[in-house]
């Protein structure tokens, strides 16, 4: 009995010393230990500094170069989109011009100035056509769309007018590439 009783405490002996902190000598030894290894690495040679750098740079210059390309690429559509928002603006500037020659053409008492005015009309018609300008035809009698024409009076339904219909045109509408840039100015009734 006393020989299992000496292996058992030989045992936990031998269980305790594993698991006691270590001591400052060990820790020493495991520290000369890595600095040795350490040591033991060799520098990187010039040509494989040379190749780091150049990896190095390459990706750098990937890196600015597809910045750069998407930059070009953002830049070209707000040029675009500046070109196009600048052209529908000047047109606007212009629809006034085209409202006059149609007062004019309305209050002309000969019919050779009427004429005259028509050919300026039909001019001008044909030089915004060209720059993608198109006018929205809405006709008396027509029922009112908010999406092309604004409101700017009502009167009351006449005999035979539904409500909520086209009463007169007082300015023309028009629209760019699918876009209105004047709404028309109607009289709707009620």
């Amino acid at each position: 009995m006393s020989k299992k009783k000496e292996e058992l405490k030989h045992s936990d002996e031998e269980e305790l010393m594993e698991n006691l902190p270590e001591q400052p000598e060990a820790k020493a030894e495991e520290l000369t230990k890595e600095k040795d290894t350490k040591e033991e690495v060799k520098e990187p040679s010039e040509l494989e500094k040379a190749l780091a750098s150049a990896e190095d740079y390459r990706r750098k210059w990937y890196s600015v170069s597809a910045e750069y390309d998407n930059f070009r690429k953002r830049n070209q559509t707000a040029v675009a989109q500046a070109y196009a928002d600048g052209k529908s603006e000047a047109i606007l500037k212009l629809l006034p011009v085209a409202d006059n020659f149609g007062y004019a053409y309305e209050s002309a008492s000969d019919e050779k100035t009427k004429a005259g005015i028509d050919k300026i009309i039909k001019n001008f018609n044909t030089i915004i056509a060209s720059l993608g300008v198109e006018e929205i035809v809405i006709n008396e009698g027509d029922a009112f769309d908010e999406s092309v024409a604004e409101a700017i009076m009502n009167v009351p339904c006449g005999e035979g007018e539904q409500p909520n219909t086209i009463n007169k045109v007082l300015k023309k509408g028009y629209r760019r590439d699918g876009k209105v840039i004047r709404f028309a100015q109607v009289v709707v009734t009620i």
